[in-house]
């Protein structure tokens, strides 16, 4: 067993310090093109990453802060919020999900809606926000955006919705999917009147939103790469069991389908909507 006694154990790799002092939580890595981003950087360009210009999820009050003049909304009073119709339990209950969201969130629902200004005109706005259990569109949330159009009628001013959304809450089942029905009337009114409805879709909008009020504007315009569609990618690959096409669902592959008017950069997208509602306005 000699040759048993003549290995010698493998000397292990000692790991290499960082030759900087670097504070944690100041920089991260750019899951597109891989550049290092500084995160006071990335926020001051309005999570847009400065190499490559890969758009990063925004919460509603950034979003609030990148289109309406000043940042500010006169959100609507008496705004319903989540119940627990269904009593429904997973691994948690939903009213216990529910809570835990609104706290870590600060948000009541997964849309934030109001009336603000952009350059000056004023509009009745509904923002989605994704961190809000994945933006899916429950009752509350899908008669909050009614209300939003509701109120553009009511006001005779234009209507704009920026979604973000994986679709219809399971935890309300049926319930939540009548929220498409309920949109879609809201909308139809808007479109009778002959106001306004300008739709902008960002990275995800999918499900039940994308199927009803998602798609409906008058101008649909999409943020770059933006996911969109009903079902995702690789279950619509796994029913019909063929390779989609290179881009299929994300917004440039749209627009050149005609399901989508525009994609826009986020740093343009205030002028851009400022322009179509004067133009829309110019033709009444």
């Amino acid at each position: 067993m000699g040759w048993f006694d003549n290995i010698q154990s493998p000397k292990l790799k000692k790991s290499k310090k960082s030759p900087h002092n670097m504070p944690a939580g100041l920089w991260k890595k750019c899951s597109s093109c891989g550049e290092i981003l500084n995160l006071d950087r990335l926020e001051k360009n309005h999570n847009v990453c400065p190499y490559c210009d890969f758009h990063y999820r925004l919460s509603a009050s950034d979003r609030l802060q990148l289109l309406l003049d000043d940042g500010k909304l006169e959100v609507f009073k008496n705004m319903p919020e989540s119940l627990d119709p269904l009593k429904f339990e997973d691994k948690k209950n939903y009213s216990e999900r529910l809570k835990e969201t609104q706290k870590k969130t600060g948000l009541k629902d997964s849309v934030v809606a109001g009336i603000g200004k952009i350059n000056g005109q004023s509009v009745s706005m509904a923002i989605m926000d994704f961190s809000f259990m994945g933006g899916s569109m429950g009752v509350a949330c899908g008669e909050v955006i009614a209300m939003t159009m509701d109120q553009a009628l009511k006001e005779k001013i234009p209507c704009i919705v920026v979604s973000c959304s994986g679709g219809a809450r399971m935890q309300e089942g049926i319930l939540s999917l009548m929220q498409m029905g309920k949109t879609s009337a809201s909308r139809k009114k808007l479109r009778d009147s002959k106001i306004p409805y300008i739709s902008v879709l960002t990275d995800p909008t999918t499900g039940g939103c994308a199927a009803s009020f998602a798609m409906l504007g008058d101008i649909n315009i999409a943020e770059p790469n933006a996911l969109i569609g009903f079902a995702g990618p690789r279950v619509i690959e796994q029913s019909i069991r063929q390779k989609l096409p290179e881009g299929f669902q994300r917004s440039e592959f749209l627009r050149d389908h005609g399901f989508v008017d525009r994609v826009s950069h986020r740093l343009k997208l205030k002028n851009e909507l400022s322009f179509f509602i004067k133009m829309f306005s110019s033709k009444k």
